[in-house]
């Protein structure tokens, strides 16, 4: 690694004030019919008055690119060169990306960049992806224990003799527009604002001084797409869609902890996803980077410990009560974004919703998309250990299988599923 002074990007401006005309030099129109009517996301600092977004880009790694520069391993003028990553399958356009209700977590058009802003990086203006489309192989034991259970058959296109599974990811950074979080939490944009700013110590200044900067790209985690089948029939009504929207839980997603359900819920989605595809449709796997329930990994552990040492040891009853007492809250992972990057995929129907809360599939179909059938994990798949955790979801009104409830029953419902 090379150290020394860094190169100085041109036009260092203090960002808590805004430029003499008022207002971004390129605009952002959120929700506009098309790319270059919207405007492009502007985050780097190579140009500072041309940003037009609060924050940087990379979400949780921004630090990570502001520590290489301020050792001297990048320079704070690098653009990257975007030639050969343009996504192997296309995504989209689709209607809800012009609808500025639908998606205000993320940019649709963040993938396109090098094709729907092509002029304007021509002229110099330092545009970045915020999402990458590629195509992989996965490779688990619980696939290839499906396979020979049977409940899973190779056909060597999606799945092989192997196990090995084809599939197209999707990495995608978030990108909020500010009015549009505020409308979906039925707050004040001013409000949100004061809020961002206040609680995390006064990180982002421009959230209270550039009320014209209505984009934020938050320093927070973001999403991966696993998408199974032919990905051109997305958007299409007549596709079937299966799948689940899964939040991170990296003890047991990675290191198979048998404390929690989360690697079998995975694997159950994975199961669903594959067999929608083999049946001519398209399956998904939404992951979530929300460890421990957006509470964070620390917070999580410490749960743990408090679980197990209360007097009569691990109880269902104290389940939630003990996360609240350390967090404060049961749950941060505020599933009203959640629906967005299904709204992005063009998605308007599931007909298999692999998950066993009632949280996440309200909020789906309160963003107007349809859940035809929600499937819940078979009972054989569910670790021993796992029961406290089980039998306290439940006890606080999991959804148990079957048709996915009208309208009307959903407005009543109050279960709180909370599946990882």
């Amino acid at each position: 690694m090379t150290t020394g002074a860094p190169s100085k990007p041109k036009h260092i401006v203090l960002t808590s004030h805004p430029p003499k005309s008022g207002k971004p030099l390129t605009p952002i129109h959120w929700g506009a019919p098309g790319a270059q009517a919207r405007g492009p996301v502007i985050g780097s600092t190579t140009d500072a008055l041309a940003r037009n977004v609060i924050g940087t880009h990379s979400g949780s790694y921004m630090l990570y690119r502001a520590l290489a520069v301020a050792a001297g391993a990048l320079s704070p003028m690098h653009k990257p060169d975007l030639t050969n990553t343009a996504p192997p399958d296309p995504i989209g356009p689709f209607a809800q990306w012009a609808d500025p209700a639908k998606i205000v977590s993320l940019d649709p058009y963040g993938h396109m960049v090098g094709e729907v802003f092509a002029a304007d990086l021509a002229r110099g203006l330092d545009i970045r992806p915020t999402i990458a489309v590629t195509r992989a192989h996965i490779d688990m034991p619980e696939l290839r224990e499906a396979l020979a259970a049977g409940r899973l058959k190779p056909d060597g296109r999606i799945v092989d003799a192997t196990g090995h599974v084809r599939t197209t990811k999707v990495a995608i950074e978030p990108v909020w527009y500010l009015p549009g979080i505020a409308e979906r939490f039925k707050i004040s944009e001013t409000d949100l604002r004061n809020g961002l700013f206040e609680y995390t110590g006064g990180m982002f200044p421009e959230l209270v001084t550039r009320p014209d900067m209505k984009v934020f790209l938050p320093p927070i985690g973001g999403t991966t797409v696993y998408l199974f089948g032919d990905v051109k029939g997305l958007g299409d009504p007549k596709t079937r869609i299966g799948g689940r929207v899964h939040d991170e839980c990296n003890g047991s997603d990675v290191f198979g902890s048998d404390i929690c359900t989360c690697r079998p819920y995975l694997a159950h989605g994975l199961e669903v996803a594959i067999e929608t595809a083999q049946s001519g449709g398209v399956g998904f796997i939404v992951y979530n980077r929300k460890e421990g329930r957006a509470l964070g990994e620390v917070t999580k552990f410490l749960v743990y410990n408090a679980r197990k040492r209360q007097e009569g040891g691990d109880q269902a009853a104290t389940y939630f009560k003990r996360t609240e007492c350390v967090a404060g809250v049961q749950d941060m992972r505020f599933q009203e974004l959640m629906p967005d990057v299904l709204h992005w995929l063009g998605i308007s129907r599931i007909d298999r919703f692999a998950s066993m809360s009632n949280m996440k599939s309200e909020a789906i179909e309160r963003s107007g998309i349809r859940i035809v059938e929600q499937v819940e994990i078979p009972p054989d798949l569910v670790p021993a250990d796992a029961s406290v955790e089980m039998e306290a979801k439940k006890a606080a009104g999991y959804f148990t299988g079957g048709p996915a409830p009208d309208a009307e029953k959903l407005a009543a419902t109050k279960g709180r599923g909370l599946d990882g």
